[in-house]
């Protein structure tokens, strides 16, 4: 069968359309990760200062609360890590597969404030309360480098929604049936997305757990076929 020249516009728009799919697909990953980084920070932040300050006033022990904030952080970190993009959940897990137990903060926080050699049950009342004190304010603690790439992730994705959205006035703009137009931009957006969240959360579950690279194919290619998928369609 021989191709038209309406086929060929079809093929084009359709490639377009998969990189503007892509754009807002791309966008959304960013945006979405960078945000829930920032309501991390803040949470454990939070949490920790309320703990030091029970602690400080003598309504709970300091082995409470470092017992607390240790179970705190890894609870925190769980919740945000199932809000985030298949990518940011692989990036997380790249970083930290998961949270560390009490004891082996314990032992990390004895030998940085005593020495290799020293071994927690030795140190008196004091020493192990400064221990459970640093366990405390570290958890209120997040990675400053990832927070600083997560904040440049912010403004880039902020930058390839107004690129996305840039593009889908000038399609409309210029297009003869504008209302259609408007819907046709509205579902291949959307189909973006959700197609490079659903190639992402694929990929995940084929890599594997820490595997951002795989994910980022994923989620690329399911967003481009998604938006070409329904740009061919409409």
């Amino acid at each position: 069968m021989d191709t038209t020249e309406e086929d060929y516009r079809k093929i084009c728009q359709a490639t377009l359309d998969g990189l503007q799919g892509e754009l807002a697909n791309g966008g959304t990953y960013l945006t979405i990760d960078s945000r829930l980084r920032l309501e991390y920070s803040k949470l454990v932040k939070a949490a920790s200062s309320e703990l030091s300050d029970k602690a400080t006033r003598g309504l709970i022990s300091w082995e409470q609360a470092a017992a607390e904030a240790q179970e705190m952080r890894n609870a925190i970190m769980e919740m945000i890590r199932g809000r985030s993009t298949p990518l940011g959940r692989a990036m997380a897990q790249q970083l930290k597969r998961e949270g560390k137990t009490l004891n082996a903060l314990i032992a990390n926080k004895t030998r940085q404030n005593f020495g290799e050699s020293a071994i927690f049950d030795n140190l008196s009342e004091l020493q192990k309360n400064k221990i459970y004190g640093d366990i405390v304010k570290s958890a209120g603690k997040s990675n400053p480098r990832v927070n600083a790439k997560m904040l440049y992730y912010s403004r880039a994705g902020k930058g390839l929604l107004i690129l996305s959205l840039a593009v889908s006035v000038y399609v409309i703009t210029t297009s003869d049936d504008k209302m259609a137009a408007v819907k046709q931009e509205a579902a291949v957006t959307g189909s973006g997305i959700v197609g490079g969240m659903a190639g992402g959360a694929v990929a995940g579950l084929v890599c594997g757990p820490g595997a951002p690279v795989c994910v980022t194919i994923g989620a690329f290619v399911g967003g481009a076929l998604a938006s070409m998928g329904m740009s061919l369609a409409w």
